[in-house]
């Protein structure tokens, strides 16, 4: 295949077939290591996030707004660990480092996606818990099946919608030398890095999708924890105290997390230097680690759900005894 030159850019209009995955950088010789410990937390995923949506659906008690956004942030974590997480044991197990355009921009599209949709439902569960608190009476009447319905197909399209441009312009480039990538997942500035022609519009839009939609996300969440700790401070029974805040306290846990790591790995892309060890692996951290551990963090936190767990696994003997 020879390459044609564009007279009015100079840009080679040859595009390359497909893009090669390295891995994680600096550590190519000895990353297999980290298949098996990526292995057994992508099985615990799926296994903790199935099970949070059959209890969901197996127990009554559980059927209001607060477990409906768990069991949406369930199906959200599996599929952006599912999204992840095969290629990059393909490519630690079996050495499977290609990877197609077209398969490359669709991932870097349900990246974006699932990564908005977490952060969305995040801000979802934090209006459910200021509402509960500092509203108790009227929260039956506000947090309906109707509105959890609604908010969610918002969000799916809000994401779906804001997010769609990303692989859109990342395809428009023309990827006419380069086609190796120092890492294990195809980042949008990470991929059009490689282009021949000028990525600007790619970088600023990423910044204003991180703007917007993350950061907008992570204000309003802030600001219904400060409220919530407000109204908390206020209660006068120190029990419905020591309640409010263990629930939130799990809640804030994961979210603290999950937007540090956003905030590392945005930062790093958006400086346009070569992404590092550190930020990278959080990177893939990022993708497999909230979807595991949010399912443990609930049920350890949540009574309702960790008795409706011992149910469904057939220990709801025991917990009725006890």
């Amino acid at each position: 295949m020879g390459r044609k030159e564009n007279g009015s850019t100079g840009v080679s209009e040859f595009q390359v077939p497909e893009f090669i995955l390295l891995g994680l950088p600096g550590i190519h010789e000895w990353q297999h290591w980290l298949s098996l410990p990526l292995a057994l937390l992508y099985i615990l995923a799926l296994c903790a996030n199935i099970l949070i949506l059959i209890t969901i659906q197996h127990e009554p008690s559980l059927h209001q707004p607060m477990y409906w956004f768990l069991g949406v942030l369930a199906i959200v974590d599996i599929g952006l660990a599912t999204t992840i997480i095969p290629k990059i044991l393909a490519i630690l197990w079996f050495d499977a480092k290609a990877i197609s355009l077209p398969e490359c921009f669709a991932q870097i599209y349900a990246i974006h996606s699932f990564m908005g949709m977490e952060s969305g439902i995040f801000l979802c569960m934090a209006i459910d818990r200021y509402v509960a608190i500092s509203y108790p009476l009227r929260y039956p009447s506000i947090l309906t099946e109707a509105f959890v319905i609604k908010v969610t197909l918002f969000m799916v399209l809000r994401n779906g919608l804001l997010t769609l441009p990303v692989p859109v312009l990342a395809a428009q480039r023309h990827y006419c030398s380069r086609n190796e990538i120092d890492h294990c997942l195809c980042s949008n500035l990470g991929v059009t890095s490689l282009a021949c022609d000028d990525i600007t519009i790619n970088r600023f839009y990423q910044l204003a999708l991180v703007w917007v939609m993350v950061g907008g996300d992570m204000g309003l969440v802030f600001a219904s924890y400060a409220l919530i700790i407000r109204s908390v401070l206020r209660l006068n029974s120190a029990k419905a105290t020591s309640k409010a805040l263990s629930t939130c306290s799990s809640h804030l846990i994961l979210i603290l997390f999950f937007y540090t790591a956003v905030i590392v790995v945005s930062v790093t892309q958006l400086a346009g230097r070569k992404v590092p060890l550190i930020p990278a692996l959080f990177n893939v951290l990022h993708s497999i680690m909230p979807p595991a551990f949010n399912p443990m963090v609930y049920a350890l936190r949540t009574q309702e759900l960790r008795v409706g767990f011992q149910r469904v696994l057939g220990l709801g003997d025991n917990v009725s005894r006890k």
